[in-house]
């Protein structure tokens, strides 16, 4: 497993970032990048489950929300895949994904890491820059 770690500057408050990230309407926007008609389903309460679902809304993953500090810090700790609405555990279970956000002089950093397996490094390497792009668009217009 390796921790991958991905960086962007973004021209808006923290607040405005969070709410990109995590608002139903726009998360869908920057996660299509991963998956066209991906969505989650969460109360996106600290210590819930949060599945991350395709757009069937049967497959995907479920996680829990490890750690939550509004407009600064959400983590989720991977627990396994969604099979046709099954949970199955997986031997990347316990993996990690990290948002962290600080502002300064009316500009966001957002910092990510994310566990990943071999296999998908490079995909994601390629792919993650291209949804914190869609973020950063999305935030620094009203």
């Amino acid at each position: 497993m390796e921790t991958l770690k991905f960086n962007t500057s973004i021209k808006a408050s923290k607040e405005k970032v969070w709410q990109v990230l995590w608002n139903d309407g726009t998360y869908r926007k920057w996660t299509a990048v991963f998956s066209e008609g991906s969505y989650a389903e969460s109360d996106w309460n600290e210590g819930s489950e949060i599945k991350f679902l395709g757009p069937d809304g049967s497959s995907g993953m479920f996680s829990m929300i490890e750690k939550k500090i509004p407009n600064e810090e959400m983590i989720f700790k991977h627990l396994g895949e969604l099979k046709n609405g099954v949970k199955e555990t997986k031997e990347w279970g316990g993996a990690m994904e990290k948002y962290f956000l600080t502002e300064a002089d009316g500009t966001t950093a957002l910092r990510v890491e994310v566990d990943m397996n071999e296999e998908y490094v490079k995909y994601f390497v390629d792919t993650f820059p291209k949804a914190l792009e869609i973020v950063k668009q999305l935030s620094e217009t009203d």
